[in-house]
């Protein structure tokens, strides 16, 4: 799991070095460097904004198979696939953004939690031993990790050793690369409002000073800011699409369970976290809001329109390549063939099974090089 921090972690963290190098204060930079990551995705968050938004110019359509083939779920899985094959639509093309987005977070947790990594580019010798003295610390006086030993595979070890800088300073006087009077003054800007952004909030704190309060208002801000892009896009879907929506009422769940996770998970990690939460839904909420607005239902349909010539210009450029919904036909016309076992209610012989299912894996592979304008040959299919 630690190579997966490290992996994205890594190059965000010279991101957020390069922000705080301009903008030496750890809240402002992260607003920046959310900002920075949003433009950076943007490209597809467009993407998905407007496949979402020609999903919505097919409902009739896919209402009208759902009505027809109600009773044959095969049938309509089928006639969905090929719907999407004329239209030149990926069902599943708004997965990638989320699974990046995703990806993103870990990153953002690794920068987080190890800012004399990422921040300060302090050399891991010096690192360890100040981890090292840390540890020692923690267990002799018991105000730090709660008096047990800071591991060297802790996530958490170098916000740690920030604490026990702050709690015993003199004692980090040794160490080199001039390592305490850079912590000493990464520490003063490594706050909001007074709260430091290392610490993980909490609603049983020791005492409820001001930055207990703050600290413990960032998870709700979290949860809330999520809350309001959830109620935002459920209104527009059911602005857009007021018909009643198969799981539906599963969506709407989820919508209201979201922000009450993050709320949840901003309570078991640093301070830093939440903040940018906050920030990320805000963000989000202000690029869905202009893109649903760019997307009218005049713009979408030239769209469509455009994107359908596209597709088709490219399936007679390039007939020897598969689109996702091609070899989703094929597969379906394969687990066909496989589970084909009666005609009309009567059980096949073993042979009339196997010709049949090369009858329909013939028929797809047919319908596929008409669809494309390839030439298909029985022989090649006779051969195999």
């Amino acid at each position: 799991m630690n190579a997966l921090y490290d992996l994205i972690g890594i190059p965000l963290g010279y991101l957020m070095s390069l922000i705080y190098k301009l903008i030496p204060n750890y809240a402002i930079a992260i607003i920046v460097f959310t900002l920075v990551t949003k433009i950076i995705i943007f490209p597809m968050n467009y993407k998905t904004q407007k496949n979402a938004a020609r999903m919505q110019l097919l409902q009739p359509k896919l209402q009208k198979l759902q009505k027809s083939f109600s009773n044959n779920p095969t049938r309509l899985q089928e006639e969905q696939q090929k719907l999407y094959q004329e239209e030149g639509l990926n069902p599943m093309g708004s997965c990638l953004p989320a699974f990046i987005q995703m990806f993103l977070l870990f990153g953002v947790i690794d920068v987080v939690y190890k800012p004399i990594t990422h921040i300060l580019h302090i050399s891991k010798p010096v690192r360890k031993a100040a981890i090292e003295k840390a540890s020692e610390l923690a267990v002799k006086f018991k105000e730090v990790n709660g008096g047990n030993a800071i591991q060297s595979n802790n996530l958490r070890n170098e916000l740690l050793t920030m604490d026990a800088v702050d709690k015993h300073t003199s004692e980090f006087a040794n160490i080199g690369e001039n390592f305490l009077q850079r912590i000493v003054e990464f520490t003063d800007n490594f706050t909001i409002f007074g709260a430091n952004l290392g610490k993980v909030p909490t609603l049983k704190p020791d005492e409820w000073n001001f930055e207990a309060i703050v600290l413990c208002a960032i998870p709700f801000l979290a949860g809330l800011a999520q809350l309001l892009t959830s109620f935002y896009s459920l209104h527009h879907q059911k602005k857009n699409n007021p018909g009643p929506q198969a799981g539906g009422g599963c969506m709407t769940a989820m919508m209201l369970l979201s922000p009450l996770m993050s709320i949840w998970f901003a309570f078991e990690l640093p301070a830093g976290i939440g903040f940018y939460w906050i920030w990320s839904s805000l963000f989000s909420f202000v690029v869905t809001f202009g893109l649903n607005l760019y997307f009218t239902p005049e713009k979408v349909a030239v769209i469509n329109e455009k994107e359908k010539e596209k597709a088709r210009i490219y399936a007679e450029k390039h007939p020897e390549k598969k689109t996702f919904m091609q070899r989703m036909l094929e597969q379906q016309a394969a687990l066909e063939a496989q589970n084909g076992g009666t005609v009309s209610g009567e059980k096949m012989s073993r042979s009339e099974q196997n010709k049949a299912n090369r009858d329909a894996i013939k028929d797809a592979r047919r319908r596929m090089a008409d669809k494309y304008g390839d030439i298909y040959d029985d022989n090649n299919d006779n051969e195999e």
